[in-house]
């Protein structure tokens, strides 16, 4: 009895050390709550602070480099965790509150998303602009942009991106917008457009500088000027092939710049996505442009998935170290192929013979990126044989990743296509330029 006694005072002993120990580990983590909570608390009261008086830390980021921007792009310190890399959130729905409301600002991915709206708030940072939509494809964008102009007119560069003017002729024709092809790097076309629009309550002009494949430079600046003389007039410009760190159109009086940020901000191929920036008056308005790209990106759900937002904040991270390479070696390439005999024309913005180099000069401050293409003697089937001919560039679409690529777009584009069957567009990798030069000559030397 006494042994049994004893076994039940150690048990309950055993017991109450249990409990001691459970009832310590539920304070600590009580207290590691309590800290975390202060810690989000301080986080959104600094955020607050700075945000209503602008604090000298925000004063010194802006005076900062444009490549630290880059660098830093997406950063925001996780006040719960301090961690660094921006999380991935892939929940699809979100928690509702007890009064019916959602006092943590989501309630379904496709309305929003932490995630995208980080890069939202990136791309608007990085664009001097005042909010942006991101989209699952460049398509995806522009269409967003297209669908709010319904019954309008738009202006568009005669050599624009051949998606956009197969989407006008086979969707929103059939809406009622109406649009004018011009080469918009000739202002006087451009005026001209715009007094013969003047009907129009709504006409956008649609810039693409440099412009794919053709490389024509358009002056954003004048244009904008013209376009803004008449009332409800938008600039709007597809700056896909020079990012924000050769070119920031809003800056220079444009209304919205757009993206394929699958290309350079991505960089590496291997996402999708689009994106819209717009300036803080297509914004501020209760009827503003920029509401109707929001609530297209909602109600058309369009919107861009959590796991290729992380991977475009990634790829905007190194941006700033990719974009002097690419631009280096392009203008290496663009030296060579012009001293060629078997290339008869080189369009590369910045090489002195190219048309627009003086306003390319300016524009996009002296760095011309990193796409050019050019015309081969000998017309399509010596285009083509030299495309297969070479075994550092990749025959492959789209461009902006560390690769080299090559592509005869004639072939890729409908049958009235303005591309000339001579031509092929190369994007410039960060390989070593020597190794590309001579894979140009390599295969050039295989042409009779």
């Amino acid at each position: 009895m006494e042994e049994q006694q004893a076994a039940l005072v150690q048990q309950q002993a055993e017991l109450a050390q249990q409990q001691a120990e459970l009832a310590e580990e539920k304070r600590a983590m009580q207290v590691e709550r309590d800290q975390m909570a202060a810690a989000a608390a301080a986080a959104a009261a600094a955020a607050a602070t700075a945000a209503a008086t602008g604090s000298s830390s925000a004063a010194e980021k802006d005076n900062r480099g444009l490549g630290t921007h880059f660098a830093h792009a997406g950063c925001e310190v996780d006040p719960t965790t301090g961690a660094l890399t921006p999380a991935i959130h892939l929940s699809s729905t979100f928690e509702r509150d007890a009064d019916l409301g959602y006092s943590k600002g989501f309630c379904y991915a496709r309305v929003d998303n932490p995630t995208r709206q980080l890069l939202e708030r990136t791309m608007a940072k990085l664009e001097s602009g005042a909010e942006a939509a991101c989209f699952a494809s460049g398509q995806a964008a522009a269409s967003s942009i297209l669908q709010g102009l319904a019954g309008g007119h738009i202006i568009i560069p005669d050599d624009i991106y051949h998606g956009i003017r197969t989407v006008l002729r086979s969707t929103f024709g059939e809406w009622g917008l109406k649009y004018t092809e011009i080469d918009t790097s000739d202002l006087k076309q451009v005026a001209k457009a715009l007094k013969d629009t003047a009907e129009y309550k709504r006409v956008v002009v649609w810039i693409e500088t440099p412009s794919n494949p053709a490389t024509k430079v358009t002056d954003i600046a004048a244009v904008s000027r013209m376009a803004h003389e008449y009332p409800d007039r938008l600039v709007v410009v597809d700056s896909t092939w020079v990012t924000p760190w050769i070119t920031k159109p809003l800056d220079l009086g444009a209304d919205m710049v757009m993206h394929s940020v699958t290309k350079y901000l991505g960089g590496h191929s291997d996402m999708t996505g689009g994106c819209v920036v717009a300036a803080e008056h297509l914004c501020a308005e209760e009827d503003g442009f920029f509401k109707k790209v929001r609530h297209n990106q909602c109600f058309v759900g369009g919107g861009l998935a959590p796991f290729d937002c992380w991977l475009c904040l990634r790829g905007i991270r190194s941006l700033g170290a990719r974009m002097p390479l690419h631009c280096s070696n392009a203008m290496a390439v663009a030296v060579y192929l012009e001293a060629h005999s078997k290339i008869t024309h080189v369009h590369y913005p910045g090489l002195e013979s190219h048309p627009g180099h003086a306003v390319a000069a300016t524009q996009m401050n002296n760095r011309y990126g990193g796409m050019l293409s050019f015309q081969v003697a000998g017309g399509r089937p010596a285009a083509i044989k030299m495309a297969a001919g070479l075994k550092v560039f990749m025959r492959a679409t789209s461009l902006g990743g560390t690769e080299s690529l090559v592509e005869h777009r004639a072939s890729i584009e409908p049958p009235d296509t303005p591309t000339p069957h001579d031509l092929l567009r190369v994007s410039i990798g960060l390989e070593d330029v020597d190794d590309l030069i001579a894979d140009l000559g390599q295969s050039l030397a295989q042409l009779e």
